[in-house]
């Protein structure tokens, strides 16, 4: 919930920083607030960066007033959306059913669902993290979901705004263990989905963070607000 019109300067700085054009090694998504999607769209031109929803729900149209269907985003030039982010889970209650979904309706709208899990700190210091994680990705992702039209994301919930740090072994860990459970889930269409890290991410750490195997980029937060620092943490992804 962070960006007004003004906003719209930082895309034209992060083109600016990039050399006009998204570099061919990684794929940028920018997904801001409803407001700005489709000013988004044709600010970012042919530079490349694609943009994307930060929700949708989960049926294609009806009476849900203050609600967005995937199709709306679509027709507005998403080309990718999140869905189940540790926000909406916690904020609105979002259970996995919801948030599969959330997912089954994006890829029907030809959307790429984003499919974001993770543990809390309670949950971790029970020793649960696996387990909880596990049978959110279980429970979460969509019926059809391949490599081709599903990302995981992975949000240390008890790392992010609480002091406390993933090491870069907690990271590896629990990408690898999420790896497992995206084979178990889909087999080899899922298998190679990309896994997303996003505790936390700066320009400071984020190639330590991209040189963790089964860490195939990030999910932004703060960091996104601001064309440098996010243009660094492209530019350590390519």
């Amino acid at each position: 919930m962070n960006g007004l019109q003004k906003a719209r300067n930082e895309i034209k700085d992060l083109i600016d920083l990039l050399g006009g054009q998204a570099p061919k090694t990684a794929d940028v998504l920018i997904c801001p607030p409803a407001t700005l999607l489709a000013d988004l769209v044709r600010d970012s031109g042919q530079s490349g960066i694609h943009i994307g929803g930060q929700d949708c729900h989960q049926n294609p149209n009806g009476a849900h007033t203050g609600d967005i269907a995937a199709p709306m985003l679509k027709d507005a030039g998403a080309s990718y959306v999140i869905v189940g982010h540790s926000e909406r889970r916690a904020d609105h209650g979002e259970s996995d059913a919801i948030v599969k979904a959330k997912a089954e309706a994006a890829l029907a709208a030809g959307l790429i669902a984003i499919v974001c899990v993770g543990e809390t700190l309670a949950e971790r210091e029970a020793g649960q993290a696996f387990d909880v994680v596990g049978k959110q990705v279980e429970n979460s992702l969509p019926q059809g979901g391949t490599a081709q039209n599903c990302v995981l994301a992975y949000e240390p919930v008890w790392a992010i705004g609480t002091g406390k740090v993933a090491t870069l072994d907690d990271i590896a860990a629990m990408h690898a263990h999420l790896r497992g459970k995206l084979h178990a889930a889909g087999g080899d269409n899922l298998a190679e989905a990309r896994i997303l890290y996003g505790g936390s991410v700066k320009p400071g750490n984020a190639a330590q963070i991209f040189a963790q195997e089964h860490v195939d980029g990030g999910l932004i937060g703060g960091a996104s607000l601001h064309a440098a620092d996010f243009a660094a943490i492209v530019k350590a992804g390519q």
